[in-house]
């Protein structure tokens, strides 16, 4: 393994570690101060890359960063407010339906809107090109950026949760709900104005996602799955453990995808002998990047194994 490949591909998979984690971040404030399970969160992300690629047609890319997540925040505050609190008192199953079904709704508007085939969202001139180039392989600036933004977001996440009077609020609600409503604070709308948050957390990781990689109906169900892996993995309710799961997962699957070599070949490095009698040869036969998309399912079956509350979770619930 040379040097060249190992640091560009270092830093595809802390890029797309990071837009994992922009995902996941708002799905796990829901969870750990409403203890919702949102399966439309992917969905919100979907809307965030759609609507950046109207906006950025209208007023520009770098207006569309900032409108494009507020508009998805309206969205996911007002689902909260008129749908999901309506379920809430019922327990978590209609709740998960409610979610489930919003995901399916917004797939069919996206499609009937924008159509079923990939919309021409480009990345604007400012983020074209690379940023830098090592031993003939450029770093793209688009990567960069979405690293940028996640390390932006997450500082400011933490900074709002731990050091002002709003995200005191929050979490004291999600602990000792009667006794913050007794002080005099509404509850119910620190619920929406989370559940708000999170979607546009998502929605912002669509906007930077989107002219990166893909913007299409198939988006979200792409992203969808691997966003409860992190989450899982790093810990419900956990947003370090989420930080930490998305950047495993991201180099792990991004260095995988990358290596042409066989299982066997894998195995042999490590000083396993394999031979044309070894049971399930021919699957050996494979080459690493054709199993890297289940690895991180393979790893989320592992943590539940061995430490089911995660790597870094502390939720009992």
């Amino acid at each position: 393994m040379n040097v060249e490949f190992f640091v560009i591909s270092l830093l595809n998979g802390v890029s797309y570690g990071l837009l994992l984690f922009m995902l996941s971040s708002g799905l796990t404030l829901i969870f750990s101060m409403m203890g919702v399970l949102n399966f439309a969160h992917a969905s919100f992300y979907m809307l965030g890359a759609y609507f950046a690629y109207t906006l950025s047609g209208i007023v520009g890319f770098w207006p569309a960063l900032f409108i494009a997540p507020l508009l998805v925040f309206v969205l996911g505050a007002a689902f909260e407010r008129y749908c999901l609190r309506r379920v809430h008192k019922f327990g978590h199953v209609p709740e998960l339906l409610v979610t489930f079904g919003l995901s399916y709704l917004i797939l069919e508007v996206v499609q009937l809107a924008w159509g079923r085939s990939t919309v021409p969202y480009g990345l604007p001139s400012a983020l074209q090109g690379p940023l830098f180039t090592l031993y003939g392989t450029q770093f793209p600036k688009s990567r960069s950026f979405i690293m940028l933004v996640a390390v932006l977001m997450l500082v400011s996440v933490w900074l709002l949760l731990t050091r002002t009077r709003i995200g005191l609020v929050i979490q004291a609600a999600l602990k000792h709900p009667e006794m913050v409503e007794a002080l005099g604070h509404n509850v119910p709308r620190v619920f929406m104005l989370v559940f708000g948050g999170g979607a546009a957390l998502a929605g912002l990781a669509g906007v930077v996602g989107g002219n990166t990689y893909v913007t299409e109906p198939a988006m979200a169900a792409s992203v969808g799955s691997i966003i409860f892996v992190v989450v899982v993995v790093g810990g419900m309710g956990s947003l370090a453990g989420a930080f930490l799961a998305s950047l495993i997962i991201g180099v792990v699957q991004t260095f995988a995808v990358a290596m042409d070599q066989s299982l066997a070949t894998g195995l042999q490095a490590f000083g396993v002998a394999v031979t044309d009698q070894t049971f399930g040869y021919e699957l050996l036969k494979l080459t690493i990047s054709q199993v890297a998309p289940i690895l991180p399912y393979l790893f989320l079956v592992l943590i539940l194994i061995f430490r089911p509350k995660g790597l870094l979770g502390t939720r009992e619930d």
